[in-house]
């Protein structure tokens, strides 16, 4: 008898944050993907999925926008079909960023520290596998916030390890994919 190997199939990402303050400008948190090759898993993206996108096979798409953080429970919802991806994609690495963060080093610049009640869960059906509340991301106005990597016999697993980055959503999206130690 083979032993039975189960890998990651379908996972949710979701995010939630709490509005800005009344009278302050609002607060725009964004889930992004980045999907990269087997033959250059830390170069340029193959693709990326954000707001206003979604993969071009439709294996990630980004189920709920939030411009504000108003609303009840999970204000950003993206999904990924990990088990759908073509052979030739073996890393999927996904971030938060926030969207017009102000000039870095600038007193006021928005970083997840100034945002209330964010909260990040990676799920799989009814199993949470990860959660994050960005307490140790305070002084980073964008993260890597899960990696996920196909193995030699196609299966996929998850590095849910938080990395956060003084970068605006442009240069995030450069940085990304990078390796890191």
């Amino acid at each position: 008898m083979t032993g039975v190997r189960k890998s990651l199939a379908k996972v949710e990402i979701s995010l939630r944050w709490d509005p800005s303050p009344a009278g302050t400008r609002p607060h725009d948190l964004d889930l992004v993907a980045g999907v990269f090759g087997v033959s250059d898993p830390y170069g340029e993206p193959v693709y990326l999925v954000h707001f206003g996108s979604r993969a071009p096979d439709g294996t990630i798409t980004l189920d709920r926008d939030s411009r504000n953080g108003q609303g009840f429970g999970w204000d950003e919802v993206m999904t990924l079909e990990l088990d759908r991806l073509a052979a030739g994609l073996g890393r999927v690495v996904v971030g938060v960023v926030i969207q017009d963060p102000g000039p870095a080093g600038t007193p006021g610049r928005t970083v997840f520290g100034s945002v209330s009640g964010t909260g990040l869960r990676i799920r799989e059906g009814y199993t949470d596998l990860a959660t994050l509340d960005f307490a140790g991301l305070a002084g980073a106005a964008s993260a890597t916030v899960a990696e996920f990597v196909r193995d030699g016999e196609g299966g996929w697993s998850l590095d849910a390890r938080a990395h956060g980055f003084d970068a605006d959503p442009q240069e995030y999206t450069r940085l990304m994919g990078a390796a890191r130690g």
